[in-house]
């Protein structure tokens, strides 16, 4: 299936082909001529790429054309980036200035002219095995489509899964659960409701209501959230629950051995009659549950866990009987209509094609009441009135295939047919993340930037609007849901039938190694080792592109392996590893541009090789505890844009890092010998800083940052002074979380005033003051305050904060009693805003007009 990715790679392929930066490096090393043979007879293949892919389920043949197609295509493009790999080396030396001799040592590997008849012999090949591919094409009668005609309709406000008002058909079925809630459990002090259905039913959905209504809000004081899927193991799934606990203190469980963890578990439950939501349960091992069980049953009358599930088995594992269960069905003809008109038309738009809406109805049929397959569907159809195309889609053959044959719920494979061919590598990269785990933004987007697979930004356009604008076509399409605001980055979750798509679509191309499928694909270009074992090294593909471990590692002789063999890595994914050090080969991995070593809490040193990946632009290394520096030569990294450090350095000279001259996020974390940043450092590219558990860092210098947009500085409990001397900042986000020495917020911010829109001030124990500037903050528009018991009173001109859309009060005795909605003194200068949110142990308020 991952030949339908293959028109994409070529596109991009050939505007890679046509830069300045390729241009140049053909006549130095005197291979333009046949550079621009290997365009022109891509450019003869790509031509009927569209048509080939169309036609590949009935072509065995054709399908095989494709494979080597690809082969070739990934031949070229390692040799494309070795030219990009070489400007940039170059480019090292160049500016290097009087350790000119001893970089041009540290880079060379080759001999010049060696160089350029490797590359000369290599580019020959590529184009002997192109032309004989284009003459091949010639034997499947395929018609020349160069341009993809598939464009995603963008509706301005997409639905949202757990706002009540968008969501369809489920009222009754919520109501029926918050019946079953709430009743007493009379005999029974812990009770378990599952909510059974196959998937894309929409139980999650369901769930989510059910745990937002204002009934269960006031039955249970306690409330918890955990996404189980297939981890069922305790001491994880206690660390969830204990996560999914409100609490001051932010502590972190995820060190915990099970013994401490189910002691804190009791204590927090302890007295409390608690909803304890698993979502997504798999488990059908008796044992498994009644572990858990033991732990959070405690004999407190009314306690409930509410359960969604595909298997009727795991209702019956967890002791419920089967009236307790909750069978969902699949929507009514009425309810599967309406939402199908929500997602294909504008507001009122349907009745102006009533030809449309008799088609309409037909594919609601084929959809069987599911509302994933609906909204998918619908979704892809969105703003679009050719008739032809909506009979295309009524008519299309798959609707033929049914379900249990290949695990894929036909609709959505019929949604990802309809991509544009620039969306299908992005959707498919799905493939890499777990399960039913929510997804940063930042991932995401590093991921698709590192393998090539954003489109190139046309003019006028960032890449940030490209960015962009994938993501909100792919939630236009339902392939992700809407995404939940963080602040500063927005997560997405992916429904299991999504990923499970993605797995069948990558197939081939993107593989993943287990005990039950050892064996990798010889045309693999991207695995997932699930599990923490050893595998053959004879066994991996030389152009494997990216390779991520699930679980870590700890084999070092196959790391040794991996790196020595496979030369044209873009992601190496190695969190959670037990590696003391990396072998020195790394470096010549050139092609390399995501590392990601997080939580590798046995490294120690990081090898000077690493500094040769010029290529790099994600380097991730928080976490790494017992990481004593960065490399000396780590300003080699010309191409960072996001970089994440924990090591035991006291300070950060400006000459390792002021040759970033691309970086765009920077954090540090748990660098607790740390004690000042930035004195004389200018990072004018640097747009997020984030600065967690530094615990002896006491003064940030911030006057030569000029386009900083998000700052959050967290647990920094000596940081006393924070300083800017620019007169306009551009600063959007700023996060203030558990600063015992904050006292007032620094004059300086005040010259956010035009552009800052989310301020967030937690467990800030001695602040006493908000600054009487707060007000001229004109664009904010959510204002959070949490912890912060010396905090008596808010500006009395807070009501000039017109913009101002949500005001969230937790944790504030004083502020509490003043601003209590309707009832407080001071309630009159806060009752413009959209969205208050007065909450305290004792009395929790929630206003919304």
């Amino acid at each position: 299936m991952a030949e339908s990715l293959l028109f994409s790679f070529a596109e991009s392929l050939l505007r890679k082909l046509a830069t300045v930066a390729v241009q140049e490096a053909s006549l130095a090393l005197g291979v333009r001529s046949e550079l621009k043979e290997m365009t022109e007879t891509m450019e003869i293949i790509r031509g009927v790429l569209l048509d080939a892919q169309q036609k590949t389920p009935q072509s065995t043949a054709l399908s095989e054309w494709l494979k080597r197609v690809k082969r070739v295509f990934s031949d070229a493009e390692d040799i494309v980036d070795d030219f990009e790999c070489e400007a940039l080396r170059k480019h090292v030396v160049d500016t290097s200035g009087s350790h000119s001799m001893k970089v041009r040592h540290f880079f060379s590997s080759s001999n010049p002219v060696v160089y350029r008849l490797r590359m000369a012999h290599r580019i020959q090949d590529i184009n002997t095995r192109l032309a004989k591919l284009a003459d091949q094409r010639n034997m499947f009668g395929l018609q020349i489509i160069n341009q993809d005609m598939r464009v995603v309709r963008v509706r301005e406000m997409t639905h949202s899964y757990v706002n009540p008002t968008k969501v369809t058909g489920r009222e009754h079925d919520k109501n029926e659960i918050v019946k079953l809630l709430v009743q007493d459990g009379h005999h029974k002090s812990l009770s378990v409701i599952p909510i059974v259905g196959m998937g894309g039913l929409g139980k999650t959905t369901l769930a989510k209501l059910v745990f937002n209504d204002t009934n269960i809000h006031a039955c249970f004081p306690l409330k918890m959230w955990v996404c189980v899927s297939n981890d069922f193991e305790l001491r994880n799934l206690l660390v969830k629950i204990l996560n999914s606990i409100p609490s001051p203190t932010s502590e972190n469980f995820n060190n915990f051995e099970t013994e401490q963890l189910q002691i804190h578990l009791r204590n927090k439950l302890e007295d409390q009659k608690f909803l304890l939501v698993l979502d997504d349960v798999w488990n059908e091992d008796p044992a498994r549950w009644h572990d858990l069980e033991e732990i959070i049953d405690l004999d407190v009358k009314g306690s409930k866990i509410l359960v969604t599930t595909r298997s009727h088995a795991v209702a019956s594992i967890m002791h419920t009987k089967s009236s307790n269960s909750y069978l969902l069905e699949c929507l009514s003809e009425e309810d599967s209509l309406s939402l199908f008109v929500k997602c294909a038309f504008e507001d009122g738009e349907e009745k102006k094609h009533p030809e449309l809406l008799e088609i309409g109805k037909k594919i609601v049929e084929k959809c069987v009441g599911l509302p994933l397959a609906l909204r998918t569907v619908g979704s892809s159809l969105f703003r679009n009135v050719d008739k032809k195309e909506w009979e295309s889609v009524r008519d299309n053959e798959i609707w033929n295939l049914q379900k249990n044959e290949t695990g894929i719920l036909p609709a959505l494979k019929l949604s990802y047919d309809q991509l544009p061919s620039y969306l299908k590598p992005c959707f498919t990269s799905f493939f890499l993340y777990q399960f039913d785990v929510n997804i940063f933004c930042y991932d995401l987007t590093t991921v698709w930037d590192s393998l090539g697979f954003l489109p190139l930004p046309k003019e006028g356009e960032s890449m940030s609007d490209v960015l962009n604008k994938v993501l909100c076509e792919l939630r236009t399409r339902s392939f992700l849901s809407d995404d939940l605001d963080f602040g500063i980055d927005n997560v997405y979750e992916i429904h299991d039938l999504v990923s499970d798509l993605a797995v069948y679509i990558g197939k081939g191309e993107f593989e993943r190694v287990n005990r039950r499928n050892p064996k990798i694909s010889e045309n693999a270009q991207h695995l997932v080792f699930e599990e923490n074992s050893f595998y053959g090294e004879d066994l991996l593909p030389t152009g494997l592109r990216s390779v991520v471990f699930r679980d870590g590692g700890s084999n070092i002789d196959f790391l040794n392996a991996l790196v020595s063999r496979c030369r044209y890595l873009r992601i190496l994914d190695l969190r959670y590893s037990e590696y003391e050090s990396l072998p020195h080969c790394i470096g010549k991995l050139k092609h390399l541009r995501f590392l990601c070593l997080a939580k590798n809490e046995k490294l120690k040193e990081l090898p000077d090789s690493v500094c040769k990946l010029q290529n790099l632009k994600t380097l991730v290394l928080s976490g790494c505890i017992r990481l004593q520096k960065l490399p000396k030569g780590i300003k080699y990294l010309i191409s960072l844009r996001h970089l994440a450090i924990t090591t035991a350095q006291t300070d950060f000279s400006e000459e390792e890092i002021a040759n970033f001259t691309s970086l765009e996020n920077l954090s540090f974390t748990q660098c607790d010998n740390l004690e000042s940043l930035f004195e004389e450092v200018q990072l004018s590219t640097l747009q997020t800083l984030t600065l967690i558990d530094c615990g002896n860092l006491k003064s940030v210098s911030l006057h030569c940052i000029r386009n900083l947009e998000a700052l959050t500085i967290i647990n920094c409990n000596k940081l006393e002074s924070l300083s800017c001397q620019i007169p306009e900042l551009k600063l959007k986000y700023l996060f203030l979380f558990d600063l015992p020495l904050l006292v007032k917020l620094p004059q300086w911010f005040q010259g956010s005033a035009n552009s800052l829109q989310h301020l967030a001030i937690r467990n800030c124990v001695n602040l006493g003051e908000l600054p009487d500037w707060l007000p001229t903050l004109i664009c904010l528009k959510v204002l959070e305050i949490s912890d912060c018991p010396k905090l008596l009173s808010l500006p009395d001109n807070i009501h000039h904060l017109t913009n101002l859309e949500k005001l969230d009060i937790t944790g504030c005795p004083e502020l509490r009693k003043r601003f209590k909605p309707k009832v407080g003194q001071d309630w009159h200068k806060i009752s413009h805003i959209k969205q208050v949110d007065i909450d305290d142990s004792d009395d929790e308020e929630d206003l919304s007009e």
